[in-house]
């Protein structure tokens, strides 16, 4: 029993110690072994390996990836015309050569990150220091970023290189400090209700040029309506009174009758008029007084 069990004991330290001896590394990964703190061997093809076991050898990983940094400081910056600006930005970076970074850098990617935050924070302070705020946010955008990228190699491939390569450097966003934009913002929006003020005053004299030209227009309308209507008008009297000179040519004495009782029947047309008259000296009477009333109303 006793044989058995020292039997099974050994095989499990056995399989143990081949545990501790055996590692694996990734497509995504470089495979770091070391030897009592010193770097031993860098493994840079994925697949099955071995090792001394721990504490003679030990094995880190770092990620041979593309990485991405993004800015995480919010300080403004000045430009070449003192203006205060806050820029966000991104970093696309690798790791090459994991030897120079883990003597240069650290032992994973955050100390690189950190580093690297530093060097482009400082590299888009020096240029943009150079340029103004149009050039910021116009086609030499491009030129700036590249001046960065340029500026960042040259200081993590100097005198001690880091072991890294940075891919692209872009900016994402280009702002006028807080302290400043709402006065920017407030300047935009009086020049906006000067425009507006503006275009609704236009309207206006427009709408009254409107409104004066279909007014004379209505005016000349209707005086050329009421000018042919007081020719339509006029001939018509004209024809009337013809044909009532012709009519009443043929007995004047009964023309003269017929005038009167229209006289009199304007004058005592309704209920409540009164006339206050001398039938024998006004003439107002003088058709029912005279003889030819009689004959004229016997015919």
């Amino acid at each position: 029993m006793n044989k058995l069990g020292f039997f099974a004991t050994s095989i499990l330290v056995l399989l143990a110690l081949l545990s501790s001896m055996v590692f694996v590394v990734d497509q995504r990964q470089f495979g770091v072994v070391y030897a009592l703190g010193q770097i031993k061997e860098v493994i840079t093809e994925p697949g099955l390996n071995f090792k001394l076991p721990p504490p003679f050898q030990n094995v880190s990983y770092i990620d041979k990836r593309l990485l991405t940094l993004d800015s995480s400081d919010t300080e403004p910056v000045l430009t070449a015309e003192k203006q205060r600006v806050v820029i966000d930005w991104y970093v696309r970076w690798r790791i090459t050569d994991p030897s120079d970074y883990i003597r240069n850098v650290g032992l994973d990617e955050s100390a690189g990150a950190m580093q690297l935050n530093r060097v482009v924070r400082n590299a888009f302070q020096e240029e943009i220091n150079k340029r103004t705020v149009k050039e910021l946010i116009s086609l030499k955008r491009e030129a700036l970023m590249a001046d960065v990228k340029r500026e960042v190699l040259e200081a993590v491939k100097g005198a001690k290189p880091w072991g890294v390569d940075v891919v692209d450097v872009r900016i994402t966003r280009v702002d006028y400090a807080e302290t400043i934009t709402e006065s920017v913002y407030r300047r935009m929006e009086a020049e906006r209700k000067r425009v507006a003020n503006e275009l609704r005053s236009t309207g206006a004299a427009e709408g009254e040029k409107i409104r004066a030209d279909a007014d004379r227009q209505r005016e000349i309308t209707i005086a050329n309506a009421y000018r042919d209507a007081q020719k339509v008008k006029g001939e018509g009297d004209a024809e009337a009174a013809k044909i009532y000179a012709e009519a009443f040519g043929k007995d004047p004495q009964f023309a003269q009758f017929w005038r009167s009782l229209d006289a009199y029947k304007a004058s005592l047309g309704k209920k409540n008029d009164i006339l206050v008259l001398d039938p024998a000296a006004s003439d107002f009477f003088k058709a029912l007084r005279g003889a030819g009333a009689t004959g004229a109303a016997a015919r």
